[in-house]
């Protein structure tokens, strides 16, 4: 009988470690939202479709039109530069 209380205290100690709780730190919900850099381009916001010809940007970037059609695979490192039917940059993201 002296035993069983030996062999209780290692089980009940592992199973209260098994109910702790995981720190918020620890827990990745979210990639991260500039993965791609998106925020050096911000400044391309408002202007001119035509800038975009004068520059380089990292292999893969799309550059959007209103009624482009683009695939819908989601790549946070990839640049997207989005243009309205006025020609101008409205948005500039990753995805």
């Amino acid at each position: 009988m002296r035993l069983l209380p030996l062999l209780i205290a290692p089980v009940a100690a592992l199973t209260l470690a098994a109910c702790e709780p995981v720190p918020a730190d620890d827990v990745t919900t979210e990639p991260s939202n500039d993965e791609c850099k998106a925020s050096s381009y911000q400044g391309l916001v408002g202007q001119p479709r035509d800038v975009l010809a004068q520059m380089n940007f990292p292999i893969g970037t799309r550059q959007i039109g209103p009624n482009d059609a683009v695939t819908a695979d989601f790549r946070p490192d990839r640049l997207n530069i989005e243009y309205g039917e006025s020609g101008r940059i409205e948005k500039v993201s990753c995805y």
